[in-house]
């Protein structure tokens, strides 16, 4: 990443992408089902208190459909049928993190969700999805998400605040 001078990067246009490196490769797991989505209210780590989908950093030599799967098992108790990959999501944050996210949709799941160390799952009707309580980006891929649309978003944070995005929609909006 270029930040010439030591100035944080604080829009899309700044990053040098070709160079860009995230510290940490994670995944998100969105289960629909009867129009209703699974979502968490995470309790520790990047996010927690906000609602987002169940997920989290890969692990050594673990692919992202992997991460993806155990996450939702380890987080909610359920595993994930049939999830494919819909989107790739390139964070910087402005204090110098920077987080790769691969996202998935599956349409539906086996087990009975359960609340963990980690989340507190809700079954969300998609009319009603909480995005005031989510990350700021959300609001953006979310839906194409829901859609079944596929999509690559790079986007700059400083904490909780979106300072600037780009966001690709394949066959979309």
């Amino acid at each position: 990443m270029d930040r010439g001078a030591g100035i944080a990067p604080r829009r899309v246009g700044d990053i040098d992408w070709k160079a860009w490196r995230p510290a940490d490769r994670a995944t998100l797991l969105f289960v629909v089902r009867d129009e209703r989505v699974l979502l968490i209210r995470k309790k520790r780590g990047l996010g927690a208190g906000k609602i987002n989908g169940p997920g989290g950093r890969l692990e050594a030599d673990e692919t992202p459909l992997a991460c993806a799967v155990r996450e939702v098992e380890e987080e909610v108790g359920v595993r994930a049928l049939a999830p494919v990959a819909h989107g790739d999501l390139s964070f910087q944050f402005v204090d110098g993190y920077a987080i790769h996210v691969v996202v998935f949709r599956a349409v539906d799941c086996l087990g009975c969700v359960r609340e963990t160390e980690e989340a507190v799952p809700l079954w969300t009707p998609l009319q009603a999805i909480p995005y005031h309580e989510m990350w700021a980006d959300d609001r953006l891929w979310l839906p194409h998400l829901l859609e079944g649309r596929r999509f690559h978003g790079r986007f700059v944070f400083d904490g909780d605040a979106m300072l600037d995005h780009v966001l690709r929609v394949e066959g979309g909006l």
